[in-house]
């Protein structure tokens, strides 16, 4: 979906890195912060202990693998409460701003936007927003201004608290191809100008179609991957890899300070392949305006050898003793996920006020009514395919409702192939719950909202996999 065309040359900057342990962070940080994106567990902020190997190697392509502050990186762009609201409409010609969650088509009116926002200058046109007033991060694909009018050609958005990557339900939250926002595990400028020993947070990185993989295209914790990559791709490589240096690599060997930090980081974080791009063996990203250059006098031969040194060492993870988060704590990575969403049409069944999608609020939300009111919605939309998150017949599964003002969500499942009715919840008020096992082989999902009385209501719900 997202294709890098330019030849890297000019590539990009870090420091001097000496051989302390990596056990924790260089220093306490507030997570979920402009400066700090996402929770102290999200894997963008989180290590393996010793990490499991595969024996694949990225394979050389057209150009040196590169570290970029350029074209196809982005820029993260703080709102404040007082900043405009600004509307952004699809591109001149086209059918309108795709919005990835709910799959459709519409402008979107972003309430905070920064008088600073400059879209990447390539191609991809990439820009984060981050408004810690919504807690949310606002994420462009193909953004531009057009006169006064600014338009894209694709937004979602994420929790600045949250994960980092997206769950099966709310499975696209970024612009980049696995559905997760370009800041996520981007270096970033403070980051540049304070040169630590090594970044305490994953990168991200893209790959050439040659290095990833056409069968699986992608693997937890991404839930999506490039446009046509099970026809283009031919390396070993899926599309949410995390690849890591393994802790025999030598960066003593790195002679380029700042080459020799992102070493540091490769060995004791990682990066989590993200997107593709063409004929670069791999291109880690940093912040638009960072500075970061790892060639600022011109082409440098060394670095450039150097980087292949990288390229040849990187390895994919294949498992691991543990992890541990940003705070240093043991965890296990959750990929047991919410599988639900409220996207799709929802019709009026009974009553006179229509709820809608509100993707911001992940539910169906009503206006202040004075009688219960009901939507249905059967476009079967409620689930995406995610790979990994697959239904799986005779697991048991368990429906959470998540409502306000007194509404309610009732859940239903009809198994096309046998022609019957598999699962009914019932009418859930919020926090209760309903579990079933799975018995539809070919399911369609039809869901019911109903509104509370009296103030605004909303209606969501979650669904989770609670035993084999």
């Amino acid at each position: 979906m997202r294709l890098h065309t330019r030849m890297y040359r000019n590539i990009p900057t870090l420091a001097l890195i000496g051989a302390l342990s990596a056990a924790l962070p260089l220093q306490a940080a507030e997570w979920g912060t402009y400066k700090q994106p996402f929770a102290a567990d999200s894997l963008w902020n989180s290590r393996p202990v010793n990490p499991t190997f595969s024996d694949d190697v990225i394979p050389t392509s057209t150009y040196f693998p590169n570290v970029t502050a350029a074209a196809f990186s982005t820029g993260i762009f703080l709102a404040s409460p007082s900043d405009p609201a600004v509307t952004v409409k699809g591109l001149t010609g086209s059918k309108g701003l795709f919005n990835a969650d709910d799959e459709n088509a519409h402008d979107v009116t972003i309430p905070h936007w920064p008088a600073s926002v400059k879209p990447g200058p390539g191609s991809d046109g990439h820009a984060d927003i981050v408004d810690p007033s919504t807690n949310i991060v606002h994420s462009f694909f193909k953004l531009k201004q057009e006169g006064t009018q600014w338009t894209a050609a694709m937004y979602s958005w994420t929790k600045l608290d949250g994960r980092g990557w997206p769950d099966p339900g709310h499975y696209y939250q970024g612009a980049r191809a696995t559905g997760v926002p370009p800041s996520g595990g981007l270096i970033r400028s403070h980051e540049v100008a304070e040169k630590p020993e090594y970044y305490s947070h994953a990168l991200c990185m893209s790959l050439t179609f040659n290095g990833l993989s056409a069968k699986p295209t992608y693997v937890f914790p991404a839930t999506s991957a490039d446009t046509n990559a099970a026809k283009l791709n031919s390396g070993p490589f899926p599309e949410g890899s995390l690849l890591m240096l393994p802790p025999s690599f030598d960066t003593a060997k790195i002679s380029n300070p700042e080459l020799r930090r992102i070493a540091e980081t490769l060995k004791r974080y990682g990066a989590y392949v993200v997107d593709a791009n063409t004929g670069t063996p791999f291109v880690i990203y940093a912040e638009i305006g960072s500075g970061f250059n790892l060639m600022p006098a011109g082409w440098n031969n060394t670095v450039a050898n150097e980087l292949q040194l990288i390229r040849a060492n990187l390895r994919g993870v294949t498992g691991a003793q543990s992890w541990v988060d940003g705070d240093g704590k043991t965890f296990t990575p959750q990929k047991n996920l919410n599988l639900l969403s409220m996207r799709g049409a929802w019709s009026q069944q009974s009553g006179s006020t229509l709820g809608k999608f509100s993707s911001w609020d992940q539910a169906v939300v009503f206006p202040s009514t004075s009688s219960v009111s009901e939507v249905v919605n059967r476009s079967n939309r409620g689930m995406n395919a995610v790979t990994w998150a697959l239904p799986v017949i005779g697991a048991t599964y368990t429906l959470t409702a998540r409502t306000t003002g007194g509404g309610k969500l009732r859940f239903t499942v009809y198994d096309q192939l046998a022609g019957k009715m598999a699962v009914d919840t019932g009418y859930l008020e919020n926090g209760q719950t309903k579990s079933f096992k799975w018995t539809a082989s070919s399911p369609a999902l039809v869901m019911y909202a109903q509104s509370g009385v009296g103030a605004a209501s909303s209606v969501g719900g979650e669904l989770i996999k609670t035993s084999d």
